[in-house]
């Protein structure tokens, strides 16, 4: 019986321990961490061996395979040895694509993953069996033992990608690539990109890769390095032959002669950044054949995600905004790019190597007053003190969410969007926003 060691007692981790039990393996599942007591009844409900609070180097190192959490580092000791000893290393998507024949649509890129990924299910499952999973949702090798749904849309991260070896989606797509989780790669922004485009490594001409044509890291890379995939790139500016294009207000998809038209007024989500996530989504479902009355009204009635541009309350005729998910520059950019009124800008948390340049311009045009939320604030403050009249730092959420109560006037949005990652003060991005939401609404 071959041994699966699994590093992570999180989603991934247990669903993977799950699969990996009902496919036979002998499995033991190691979190350094404290697991949640949800996930230890479930392993023990199932007769999975355990343990938290530390490794057993000697239970690890006796396995066959390992699977672990996209947020372990490979430059963990652990995982250095692990390898050392000539142990294949894979991700849970890597896993669990080995057990199922399903037609699998994945999604990355440094922005708009869960937008994309969620939209795109959203418009598949009114004609499709399809499950939605990855960084999202529900384990994807879960999933695969109870499911198997035919189709799958994935949310993927470069930690997940770094760790594939077949995995091959039949439709990828690759939103935008802007410097992110630098510290993971060396400080080097070519090897972020190398880990993203590790999407279409697998690919054939068979599969198709769908990417942002206007991006310029990304077709920099495609110029000088090759991929198997059909190309279908998508642009607000270029008119594009094969793929997607915005004509005026019309989104225009043509895929092999077989063009469709998706009107633009009447769409849910907001902003430039979005028009290009809905033509991601429409060009996917175009592919699967999906009919153009479902596509369209798929679009106009999209919810969008919690954590994303979502309002929340207007309180005194202010918008109050939960971005928390912008956990980066380039989200943030997006945010305030779609400010229509004088705002109160929330941010801060963990810098992961940040460039605020590309922000100056908004600041200077909308932005009224910054609270900077974090830890430590000191290079938001020597950023952005001398750009606005109001700049202020405290470490906690309902003292921030009161002082834009006070800065704010009539017609003004507070807009929740880091621009980091939420570590230094809350569990995650969710709870971040969640916070938000329960201090707008204490107001």
């Amino acid at each position: 019986m071959k041994r699966l060691v699994i590093l992570g007692g999180g989603e991934s981790g247990v669903g993977t321990a799950l699969l990996g039990k009902a496919k036979g393996y002998d499995v033991f599942l190691s979190d350094k961490g404290k697991i949640k007591e949800k996930y230890k009844d479930v392993l023990k409900h199932n007769e999975i061996e355990f343990e938290d609070g530390s490794h057993t180097e000697s239970k690890i190192l006796s396995a066959d395979l390992v699977m672990k959490s996209p947020g372990i580092p490979d430059k963990a000791p652990l995982v250095k040895q692990i390898r050392e000893n000539g142990i294949l290393v894979v991700s849970e998507i890597e896993f669990a694509a080995n057990y199922t024949n399903a037609t699998i649509v994945g999604v990355t890129g440094s922005n708009g993953k869960t937008t994309t990924a969620s939209l795109i299910y959203h418009i598949l499952k009114q004609e499709l069996e399809v499950g939605l999973s990855g960084n999202i949702g529900k384990s994807f090798a879960q999933q695969v033992l109870e499911q198997d749904y035919p189709n799958y849309v994935l949310e993927i991260s470069s930690f997940q990608l770094d760790d594939i070896v077949n995995f091959k989606p039949h439709i990828a797509i690759l939103l935008n690539i802007t410097p992110d989780h630098l510290d993971r790669y060396d400080y080097k922004f070519e090897n972020y990109i190398a880990s993203k485009f590790r999407i279409a490594l697998n690919q054939t001409k068979d599969d198709y890769l769908i990417y942002d044509a206007d991006d310029e890291v990304i077709s920099e890379w495609l110029k000088s390095n090759k991929v198997q995939s059909t190309l279908l790139p998508f642009s607000l500016t270029k008119i594009i032959e094969n793929g997607a294009y915005l004509d005026k207000e019309e989104i225009k998809i043509t895929i092999d002669n077989n063009q469709i038209i998706m009107p633009t007024n009447n769409l849910t989500l907001e902003g430039k950044h979005n028009i290009k996530n809905q033509m991601a989504a429409s060009t996917v479902a175009h592919l699967l054949k999906i009919r153009k009355q479902t596509i369209r009204e798929s679009l106009e009635n999209f919810q969008g995600v919690e954590h994303r541009l979502e309002h929340v309350l207007k309180i005194n005729k202010v918008q109050y905004i939960n971005d928390s998910k912008a956990t980066n520059v380039n989200a943030t950019y997006y945010a305030l790019e779609s400010m229509e009124s004088p705002t109160i800008w929330i941010v801060g948390g963990v810098d992961k190597g940040n460039n605020y340049k590309e922000l100056f311009q908004f600041v200077n045009e909308k932005v009224k007053a910054i609270i900077c939320l974090g830890v430590d604030n000191a290079k938001l403050m020597e950023t952005f003190g001398g750009m606005v009249d109001t700049i202020v730092e405290t470490q906690y959420m309902s003292e921030a969410v009161k002082i834009a109560y006070k800065l704010a006037e009539t017609g003004d949005a507070v807009l929740l969007s880091p621009a980091c990652a939420s570590f230094d003060l809350f569990e995650s991005y969710e709870d971040r926003g969640r916070q938000f939401k329960d201090a707008v609404r204490s107001l």
